[in-house]
């Protein structure tokens, strides 16, 4: 290896892509991006699943080796690339974090996902765009059929994240009511976890990549409803001039209120659909079937979200008893803690 760079596949309309570069450029971690065919003609190895953005890391023989999923990515940087952390220190801040994030993955997503193939404006500037990021030379004539492809196999795609006629409301609700409570919560700090960017702020940055600055419909209400979500969203792309320090981490004794507002929507959306995945994949069941905000909400299980909930919950097992105590107190009040309850 003559470019020492670590180096990561992945496109401009990929939130997951978003959230590692600008977790990259804050941690001041050397990068190169592959778009498209640079990977390609790079002769690096394919991962076991194919998922943006890729990592290319070496192996103990020097090797490279194809990685994928964003949040354990995070944390093997942390191991190799020590400095400005974006892990807390505090073992409750640090499972606040985890918690945040996972909302923004596997919850934000689906309103990302939602806008852009659901309503008629989004797919067109989605069709017209993605297929050219990966082809800045091609024609029209040559885009064209590639646009139709893309946008038929996502539109297809919205049962896999709940999204349809009967949900589009409880989806869109949420998000609206995530801008107004975020953009409260920013002036406690400027962050989730305080004056510093936690692992959580880039999993919600990565999303408001596309729903804030790309999707017309969900780039419209952020703009005319929480214009400072956008504006965070613009400084948070790259962070590397912040100069953190261990005191920016909020008290976790004395949180602000609007945290806990933000783990109520956390309670009212994102616990109830975890827990009916984990147990449609636990009791082998094809589909998805709970109630959100009052509305019917059916999916296909999705066995990944019920591994990202064992994960959580292994890392509530993991805290001692005054860490937990402490935990299930902020909790409490939003209904989250019922991600924790034994069955």
């Amino acid at each position: 290896m003559t470019d020492r760079r670590l180096a990561l596949k992945g496109a401009p309309g990929s939130p997951y892509t978003r959230k590692m570069l600008a977790l990259m450029r804050y941690r001041h971690i050397d990068y190169r991006l592959l778009i498209g065919d640079h990977a390609a003609s790079s002769n690096l190895p394919e991962p076991k699943v194919s998922l943006l953005p890729t990592f290319y890391f070496p192996d103990a023989s020097g090797e490279l080796e194809a990685v994928v999923d964003s949040t354990p990515i995070i944390r093997r940087l942390e191991e190799e690339y020590p400095g400005r952390s974006v892990i807390p220190s505090h073992p409750v801040l640090r499972f606040l974090d985890e918690l945040f994030e996972d909302y923004g993955d596997e919850w934000l997503t689906k309103a990302m996902f939602h806008y852009r193939w659901y309503y008629g404006a989004d797919i067109e500037r989605a069709g017209a765009i993605l297929p050219r990021w990966r082809d800045l030379t091609g024609t029209d004539d040559a885009i064209a059929p590639r646009s139709e492809m893309i946008s038929r196999r996502q539109i297809d795609r919205l049962y896999v994240v709940g999204s349809n006629d009967t949900t589009a409301p409880v989806i869109e609700g949420s998000y609206q009511r995530f801008l107004k409570l975020f953009r409260a919560h920013l002036t406690q700090g400027g962050f989730v976890l305080g004056r510093r960017p936690a692992s959580s702020d880039f999993a919600l940055f990565g999303q408001l990549t596309q729903l804030a600055a790309f999707d017309p419909t969900p780039m419209a209400l952020t703009l005319n409803n929480e214009p400072q979500v956008y504006a965070w969203m613009s400084v948070v792309d790259d962070l590397s001039g912040a100069n953190p320090t261990e005191a920016d981490w909020f008290d976790p004794a004395d949180l602000p209120s609007t945290l806990s507002d933000l783990l109520d929507e956390i309670g009212r959306t994102y616990v109830p659909v975890m827990l009916a995945n984990a147990r449609a994949i636990d009791q082998g069941i094809k589909e998805v079937n709970t109630e959100v905000e009052g509305a019917r909400w059916i999916q296909q299980p999705f066995p990944y979200q019920a591994r990202c909930l064992s994960w959580l919950r292994a890392s509530y097992v993991s805290l001692d008893d005054k860490d937990r105590a402490m935990v299930d107190d902020i909790l409490a009040p939003s209904g989250c803690g019922q991600l924790f309850e034994k069955p």
